[in-house]
């Protein structure tokens, strides 16, 4: 039989790796960068398409997170033609066909509005 104060100390350290699984700097080691085409600068738009403002340019040699992933406006790029755009922050999207993935479809769950 376990005693209180050793239940308490287990349950202490059970709770803390919990809350440090749960912490952003856990969820933020598990994310993966994708570089932006060589020799392009790319516009960051406020939703998935071309008829979104643009909200900043990511220069040249920027790598960037995929968060999920929309349909929206096709756009050929240097890595084909496609419609999947990219969330790269909130309320940030770029278009997949600037971005290597290595895939030519979705990599990441679809984005919820």
């Amino acid at each position: 039989m376990t005693s209180p104060r050793r239940r308490s100390v287990l349950l202490a350290a059970a709770t803390g790796a919990f809350l440090l699984a749960l912490s952003p700097v856990a969820q933020a080691e598990s994310v993966r960068y994708y570089p932006v085409a060589p020799g392009y600068q790319l516009n960051v738009r406020s939703g998935p398409g071309t008829g979104y403002s643009i909200v900043r340019v990511l220069l040249a040699g920027a790598q960037v997170p995929i968060f999920c992933q929309a349909p929206g406006t096709t756009v050929t790029g240097p890595y084909g033609t496609s419609n999947i755009w990219d969330n790269i922050d909130d309320g940030e999207f770029v278009s997949d066909a600037y971005i290597q993935t290595g895939s030519d479809g979705y990599i990441r769950p679809r984005c919820s509005f």
